[in-house]
């Protein structure tokens, strides 16, 4: 065998990886812009679907991202993790800043999602604005103190009006927001409800008893105010989500405060 003769089979075994090269690289490039095109129609569809059943504003911009590889949850037709985001939306009642999480959602849009969570973070203008909805609620008054709120009512004492500090601590009941008072403040010095009680008797009971504030007659049935926190220099309003909103009208709908 001449050296040419030995040369040729080399030559073309090194046509056949290159070729096989060429195809794996387009494949690969295949298999990209399909992920990228399933991942914008998905995530297109999810706005759609979110601003159609939650209420939202057709011009409400939204931030929805899909974990994990698109493609095989498509051909599943499930969305193991589905997370949509936004500034200033308005829920009912509720101004803030939202996050949506839900798991197992239908590629189709069509039946329930397996289940989800939302929260809903409010700043100190925009819980006033909340709170205002208590009647004689001096809401203009609230600050954050972490972990608690305060603010400050006026109690008459003998047709002279006294200003007292209260502290309180957020919670939910039922799907009600409530104010559960912590402390209180008087001429500077903290006192206890006792102490209050003692020195303006019956007219304490204006900050001695905890406030409440139903929101669930203004927020669609499927979404169940379940904690309300201060973080820092907001109150975070955490909410389950049941799965069904997604196609149940009855989910969709109003609550009813009980």
């Amino acid at each position: 065998m001449t050296d040419a003769d030995a040369v040729a089979p080399r030559r073309r075994s090194g046509r056949w990886i290159a070729i096989l090269l060429v195809v794996v690289v387009l494949l690969a490039g295949a298999v990209v812009a399909a992920e990228f095109i399933a991942r914008s129609l998905v995530t297109n569809t999810v706005r759609s679907l979110v601003v159609k059943n939650v209420g939202l504003a057709d011009d409400q911009n939204l931030d929805v991202s899909v974990s994990g590889i698109v493609l095989p949850q498509l051909i599943a037709g499930r969305l193991d993790d589905v997370t949509v985001s936004s500034d200033d939306v308005t829920l009912g009642p509720i101004t803030g800043d939202v996050l949506v999480e839900m798991q197992g959602v239908p590629v189709s849009g069509e039946g329930p999602a397996d289940g989800g969570s939302a929260s809903v973070r409010l700043d100190e203008e925009q819980l006033r604005a909340l709170l205002a909805q208590i009647p004689d609620f001096p809401s203009g008054t609230v600050a954050m103190a972490a972990p608690d709120l305060t603010f400050t009512n006026e109690l008459s004492l003998f047709g002279v009006g006294i200003p007292v500090g209260v502290s309180v601590t957020p919670g939910a009941a039922s799907g009600d927001l409530t104010l559960t008072p912590t402390s209180f403040e008087l001429g500077g010095n903290t006192i206890d409800a006792d102490t209050l009680r003692a020195q303006f008797g019956g007219v304490a009971d204006a900050v001695l008893g905890p406030q409440s504030l139903c929101v669930a007659d203004r927020l669609p049935a499927g979404l169940m105010l379940t904690s309300a926190t201060v973080q820092g220099q907001s109150l975070v309003a955490a909410f389950d989500l049941a799965g069904g909103i997604l196609d149940d009208p009855a989910l969709q709908a109003d609550g009813s405060c009980s």
